[in-house]
């Protein structure tokens, strides 16, 4: 198949969406690695030591690679399906060859290293000597520097690593879909939202009971988050919470799914991988390239943060067995992990009365949409506007909107892909770069969330969770969207240290319990009316509601990655339950069930980029917190210093991209380093 009538080598612009289809992968694919090579090998050739013939010649041929890759990478996420998987699996370990052979290229690093250590790395400006510094680094770290047996090991490791972590990620998609129950009765749905009710019939149609309705069933509930949440937060059931739990954290842990092999031969591969570049262990290696400076630096941090949050987490434990106790329920004896959530929200309800259920019709996803352009305009100047039509997409689903200044000019474009589809589209939310700035052009990002879909003609009805997560994607976006830097290595969330990314997303969940920005993102899908005062001083007020078992999950999380990749040998007779049942020892204080199997769907770690790395959620939101209270500082209800600052924000955290430093792009905005202050004051853990 030629280029001519093969769409996933769509020269550049937007991706031909509407046409790309599984079939075209595996001869797309072949026919642009075979030009590579031979443009690659001309590179090569021409390698002198000038910024022009390295970092730009090579950065050519990735884009060439990442522009067809990437859609291949991103259909896998939104699109996934038998056919797309089997041509990914095929094609996978030659691009994975190729990538390696850019990486390990002698004459371009010996070119650049040379280029390091000349007079001429000081004439090409900081964000050039930058970009040339961490190339050389990357260029290490992917082998050029080995020789004979190690190299040729390395290069074993890596196309295994790939194919694990794809197959990873499939058994999790699998596993999630292999998976439902079927209620019939309303003894079964006792407690259960209308909201979850509609979806649960719409799922139980879709499997094929035709005539379920939210009234009469049947109602299918699944392993998907807007499903099996609201279901472990209110069914009355105890035995099918038990139920949906237990099946939660033993997903792809069992049969043709089972990753329990997968994980260790990942985490033996890594430790490998590690050794070959002579680091002690996985761990040591993942953070050569972060902002942090070792490991002890991040145990510190984690550390300092579980000493503030445990006691909080047995305060919060202790209430939950008291209102069991006082509602006479059997549970009070011993609180299992399965009700947790059910008494949490009954406790909620009680101490803040309102219910999650009595928010969602003052969150309908167009008006939540709404107010977020608001936001943004508000802080950053730029006006986003409705582009459907203008580009293909990969559902009926899908929007898309274009980013302007306020003059008119274009600034950049964005896809949103905003709701679940269990049967092709994996779990969680996520942004990735689809087109990258540079000098005559503009980004694009994907936002992809899973929030629960439009039933019956009626729109989206978000809860506040899902209102929180879609501000925390459109900040990744913003970063982005808003770089500033002309230098495609360094522009938007390239060349971001890895635990300094979660900075702008975090950043932006913060002004969901801010008044007039919530106030203004809300209308009652009925009504119109804005979300009542009372409500949002009780969301307010619910913010710090078990704020240290929710940090302490999070902790116990990184701590586990880090556990995983550091100090933890495969081969020591240690497995990977083994170190997750000790770290739950020192972070959680309702222990695990003995059958979790939690790590079996950690995709985080196992098939996405945070292996030795979960820490930096915590790690940014201490730059986020901190960034925030500069708002507060200035004040929240001074409309000129909110614009001001910011407009200081776009400048420094979302314009300059990778271009320095990651503290000192903070402290460009901050002034100082950053504290933990506002992190632990905004979760009532300080005062």
């Amino acid at each position: 198949m030629s280029s001519e009538t093969n769409p996933l080598l769509f020269p550049e612009g937007l991706p031909p969406f509407d046409r790309i289809r599984p079939e075209h992968v595996v001869p797309g694919m072949r026919e642009l690695l075979g030009r590579l090579g031979d443009e690659l090998g001309r590179v090569e050739a021409a390698a002198v030591p000038t910024f022009e013939s390295t970092i730009e010649s090579i950065d050519r041929v990735g884009e060439k690679m990442g522009r067809a890759w990437g859609v291949v990478g991103h259909l896998m996420g939104v699109r996934n399906a038998d056919a797309l998987r089997e041509a990914h699996e095929s094609v996978q370990p030659e691009v994975v060859e190729f990538s390696l052979r850019m990486g390990q290229s002698k004459p371009i690093y010996e070119a650049l290293r040379k280029l390091g250590e000349s007079p001429e790395l000081a004439r090409v400006g900081p964000i050039r000597k930058r970009i040339v510094e961490c190339a050389l680094r990357d260029a290490v770290l992917s082998g050029v520097a080995l020789e004979g047996p190690a190299r040729e090991r390395f290069n074993e490791i890596q196309p295994e690593l790939a194919e694990c972590a794809t197959r990873f990620s499939n058994h999790v998609l699998d596993a999630t879909k292999a998976w439902s129950l079927t209620l019939r009765t309303r003894e079964e749905i006792a407690g259960l939202p209308q909201s979850l009710l509609a979806l649960a019939a719409h799922a139980a149609r879709e499997a094929g009971e035709e005539g379920a309705t939210p009234e009469a069933g049947p109602w299918r509930i699944t392993l998907d988050a807007p499903s099996s949440l609201p279901f472990l937060q209110h069914s009355r059931r105890r035995d099918l919470r038990e139920t949906v739990y237990r099946q939660g954290v033993t997903r792809a842990s069992h049969g043709e799914n089972d990753n329990t092999e997968l994980i260790r031969r990942i985490l033996k591969l890594r430790r490998e991988e590690a050794a070959i570049l002579g680091y002690e262990d996985y761990a040591a290696l993942s953070l050569s390239v972060k902002m942090a400076p070792d490991v002890a630096t991040v145990e510190r941090m984690l550390e300092e943060l579980r000493e503030a949050s445990f006691g909080a987490a047995e305060r919060d434990r202790d209430e939950l067995v008291a209102l069991a106790r006082a509602e006479g329920a059997p549970e009070a004896s011993e609180l299992r992990p399965w009700d947790v959530s059910f008494w949490a929200e009954r406790l909620r309800e009680k101490r803040y009365a309102y219910t999650d259920e009595e928010l969602r019709p003052y969150f309908p996803f167009p008006r939540v949409l709404e107010g977020l352009f608001a936001l943004a305009r508000r802080l950053y100047g730029i006006d986003i506007t409705p582009a459907d039509g203008e580009a293909p997409v990969w559902h009926p689903d899908v929007r898309f909107f274009r980013v302007r200044e306020e003059s008119g000019e274009d600034v950049a474009a964005f896809y949103l892909d905003p709701y679940s589809r269990p049967a092709e589209k994996r779990g969680g939310a996520w942004m990735d770069d689809c087109i990258g700035r540079k000098p005559g052009r503009l980004p694009v990002a994907y936002l992809v969330c899973n929030q629960a879909p439009p039933i019956d003609g009626a729109p989206s009805l978000m809860t506040f969770h899902e209102v929180e997560t879609l501000f925390h994607e459109f900040g990744h976006g913003l970063q982005h969207m808003l770089t500033t830097v002309d230098e495609p290595m360094a522009a938007g969330i390239r060349n971001v240290e890895w635990d300094a990314v979660e900075l702008p997303s975090q950043f932006m969940e913060n002004w969901c319990y801010h008044r007039e920005t919530l106030l203004g993102l809300s209308g009652h899908v009925e009504t119109g009316e804005r979300l009542p005062d009372e409500l949002f001083e009780k969301i307010v007020a619910a913010r710090t509601f078990r704020a240290g078992s929710d940090m302490l999950r999070q902790l116990y999380f990184g701590f586990l990655d880090l556990a995983l990749h550091h100090g933890s040998d495969p081969d020591s007779g240690e497995s990977p339950e083994d170190v997750q049942r000790r770290i739950a020892k020192r972070t959680t204080v309702i222990p695990p069930i003995p059958e979790d199997r939690f790590l079996c769907s950690f995709g985080h770690i196992f098939a996405g980029g945070y292996a030795a790395g979960y820490y930096s959620y915590k790690w940014a939101e201490v730059l986020s917190a901190d960034a925030f209270a500069a708002f507060e500082e200035a004040g929240l209800d001074d409309e000129r210093a909110v614009r001001e600052t910011g407009r200081r924000f776009r400048e420094t955290v979302l314009a300059l991209g990778g271009s320095r430093h990651p503290l000192e792009v903070f402290r460009a905005f901050r002034g100082r380093d950053p504290s933990t202050d506002a992190l632990l004051r905004h979760a009532g853990l300080r005062k």
